[in-house]
């Protein structure tokens, strides 16, 4: 770079640096305002869950205590609608749905409307979980395919099966929902994707317990297809 060049380099930097201070000179007012909104903003949410909603988690905590004793019992009832003295799942998801604690009370309630035979009820609390856990956003994705199969809606069922074994991937939740997608789709005399479901646990989850046991429903899918 020769130094006629360099000069203009500095001039243009030296313009900029001037334009930038005039600016904040001419909008001092307005750029403290946008400041202190940001930090009021910040501090509005940090001080909100701090102050807010950790109490509210701890005081739900307590109270679904009880809920998840009656849900271990399979006394469903008293883990949905509570006992006179402790919330059920349903109180909790009312009035703690901002916690922890409330989002995943909408998980016990689907479960429990699943073992009650309410499937559309499991399905709408089922889908309203929200996890970054990995396994148990699995197994609750599953079993909005179990409340589906329930409801003769056989194709979406294989749909969510399919995205439980594939939300994280294991040697416990994956090849239980993959059967699961196959056998379905045997149901729907799709012999050809079912075989593939099948060939997809004997590759990749040879060691487990459907693995173990796959070939013969491959053997069947397979008779099955040609014979169709």
């Amino acid at each position: 770079m020769t130094k006629t060049q360099k000069d203009e380099v500095l001039v243009d930097v030296v313009g900029a640096y001037s334009k930038t201070e005039r600016y904040i000179e001419e909008n001092k007012k307005s750029l403290s305002i946008i400041t202190g909104a940001i930090i009021l903003i910040v501090g509005g949410y940090f001080g909100y869950k701090k102050l807010y909603v950790e109490p509210m988690e701890t005081e739900a905590q307590s109270q679904m205590f009880m809920a998840e004793r009656y849900f271990e019992r399979d006394s469903l009832e008293l883990a949905i609608n509570g006992d006179g003295q402790w919330l059920g799942f349903l109180d909790i998801v009312d009035e703690y749905s901002i916690t922890p604690s409330g989002n995943l009370a909408n998980y016990y309630l689907g479960i429990c409307y699943l073992k009650k035979g309410q499937y559309q009820d499991a399905i709408d609390y089922l889908s309203a979980f929200d996890c970054d856990d990995e396994m148990a956003s699995s197994v609750a994705i599953g079993a909005i395919g179990d409340a589906y199969m329930q409801l003769g809606e056989t194709k979406t069922a294989v749909t969510y099966y399919i995205d439980a074994a594939k939300e994280q991937k294991n040697d416990f939740t994956s090849p239980i929902y993959l059967m699961k997608a196959a056998q379905a789709l045997e149901g729907l005399g799709d012999f050809k994707k079912a075989i593939g479901v099948y060939e997809d646990i004997r590759k990749n989850y040879p060691e487990t317990k459907e693995g173990l046991e796959v070939e013969k429903y491959l053997e069947r899918a397979g008779t099955l297809s040609v014979n169709k």
